[in-house]
């Protein structure tokens, strides 16, 4: 059976790269985010809802950070279609290392079960905010228990450095 590591950070932190990273190492990633506005499109009707639930437009979507309870409902919609898109990738994997990149996925009991372990990316705010201009409006939403965290890489140089923490942790995971 696959080993399953959620790879998770604060936006900017390099989670992107880290898995981006993985996958030309050829290990499978499920990105979260990704794998979620795909289900948008090709569950039906689901945009749909989700506009007459949250009395939004979809081109107005993004609000959704800024207002708790419209999240909260989004959340409780769209999560159970994640949730079984995610356990039918993994049983579609055969390599023995999983990755799932999510930044929210630690935070939400949905998620767990679905994996392993847990690797926090992570780096200083002010390069997060470098690499990422909404970084204040997403650091409130987001937050990363230090208890459930097995493996931190901190993403505060290079990408090559950063890609040679990254061959180190396999190298401990494999």
């Amino acid at each position: 059976m696959a080993k399953t590591i959620l790879v998770t950070g604060p936006i900017g932190s390099g989670k992107s790269a880290a898995c981006q990273y993985l996958a030309s190492l050829d290990f499978p990633v499920y990105e979260c985010d990704a794998r979620t506005k795909m289900l948008y499109s090709l569950v039906p009707g689901l945009k749909c809802s989700i506009e007459e639930r949250l009395d939004l437009p979809w081109s107005q979507i993004g609000r959704v950070f800024s207002e708790p309870d419209k999240l909260r409902t989004l959340e409780e919609m769209v999560y159970p279609y994640v949730v079984e898109d995610l356990k039918a990738w993994k049983a579609q994997q055969t390599a023995p290392l999983l990755f799932v990149e999510s930044a929210i996925a630690l935070d939400k009991p949905a998620f767990d079960g679905l994996y392993d372990e847990v690797l926090l990316i992570t780096a200083p705010k002010e390069i997060r905010v470098q690499r990422n201009p909404k970084v204040a409006e997403r650091d409130a939403l987001q937050s990363f228990d230090p208890a459930r965290i097995r493996y931190t890489v901190e993403n505060a140089g290079t990408q090559e450095e950063l890609y040679l923490k990254i061959r180190q942790l396999i190298c401990k995971l494999i």
